[in-house]
């Protein structure tokens, strides 16, 4: 990922003794400067390493210092409640591990049976998304961290409307990007004077901060336009499949069915008139299934990959099974281990509604 070296400045200089006092445009006091200095060295948001420990732990995933610096701006803007920050602006609520930094872990009553990553898991979240904010509307708008496997920082940020379907947007490679992006398209949603005043400001706000923090508010950033290459597959969320393929091609090989043809075969299974018809219509899966071990054999893990990740997308419970065997083992052989669990408990826990784990 891309350096971080700027930081945000302190805003309230602060007197040897303890008080504070207001200087004139251009000064500031001494120990302020030392300490701003220090911060910008470091690229470290201002969160405890404690704090970061626990969300880390909780998730067993590295967060990006994105992550960080995006809750401490939201903290500048709403210090009682950071979470809430940008909802009566643009209708944003930040949640999944920013549930730990706000202590709503430590307030429900569930204590040690929370699954963290199924907290905030829509439908259609594969295992590479993680849920950080949603939008508080009917079609589970919802924006997250994208990574390759849990071994490595995110890609993108993506978003996905879960009461639509399966696809997985693009929106930068940072939260400061992926919110300007979204705040930009409420900017020209806006009809009355008020909200577009505030969503302008939100806007320049985030635009600033990122630029001080330097961080690519671009739609498409270099390291995403690099990852781009690596895609093997776009498969059915869109968002794409990057497995490791050596210079002999060996890793991933095509399934003999194209996306379309594959969604008209799993179409035929799910509509199927009963049990009988049904069975018959699944003949092309159960001959890639075996084609996949002939892959797997061969040390091309992509084909089950993407075969497993294109079922579970369809959302169908009748490929909940077959999606259940081929992608655990697929995240094993690609030494995925944390995401085979994670689509284990998600396909015995999959629902449509209940995603705050938190909720009582």
């Amino acid at each position: 990922m891309t350096s971080r070296r700027k930081r945000a400045r302190s805003r309230e200089p602060v007197m040897a003794g303890g008080g504070k006092r207001k200087l004139r445009a251009g000064q500031q006091s001494e120990d302020t400067l030392k300490n701003d200095v220090k911060k910008r060295r470091s690229g470290q948001a201002d969160v405890p390493h404690d704090v970061r420990q626990e969300v880390e732990s909780l998730y067993r995933l590295t967060m990006p210092e994105d992550f960080y610096h995006f809750w401490a701006f939201c903290a500048e803007i709403d210090p009682e409640a950071p979470c809430d920050a940008l909802k009566s602006i643009i209708g944003l609520q930040l949640v999944g591990p920013y549930d730990i930094l706000s202590k709503k872990h430590k307030k429900t009553k569930k204590g040690a049976d929370i699954d963290y990553n199924l907290h905030w898991r829509f439908f259609y979240d594969p295992p590479e998304f993680q849920t950080v904010l949603v939008e508080d509307n009917r079609t589970q708008f919802h924006m997250g961290y994208f990574r390759d496997s849990p071994e490595e920082l995110p890609v993108f940020v993506g978003a996905n409307e879960a009461s639509k379907g399966c696809l997985v947007s693009q929106l930068g490679d940072n939260l400061f990007a992926a919110v300007k992006q979204f705040a930009s398209k409420k900017l020209k949603e806006a009809t009355d004077k008020g909200t577009l005043s505030l969503v302008k400001h939100l806007v320049e706000k985030v635009t600033g901060a990122a630029e001080e923090l330097g961080y690519n508010v671009d739609l498409k950033s270099p390291v995403m336009k690099k990852r781009d290459k690596k895609v093997v597959t776009k498969s059915f969320h869109g968002a794409g499949l990057v497995v490791p393929v050596d210079k002999n091609d060996v890793g991933y090989r095509e399934l003999p069915e194209t996306d379309g043809n594959l969604k008209r075969i799993c179409k035929n299974i799910v509509e199927a008139a009963n049990d009988d018809a049904r069975m018959k219509a699944f003949a092309p899966i159960q001959e890639m299934f075996t084609f996949v071990q002939f892959a797997n054999d061969e040390c091309d893990y992509g084909m089950g990959y993407e075969l497993g990740i294109d079922l579970f997308c369809y959302g169908s419970h009748y490929f909940h099974k077959i999606a259940g065997q081929l992608l655990p083992l697929a995240y094993k052989l690609l030494k995925r281990n944390l995401f085979a669990e994670i689509i284990e408990s998600h396909l015995s826990n999959r629902s449509r509604d209940q995603v705050n784990q938190l909720s009582t």
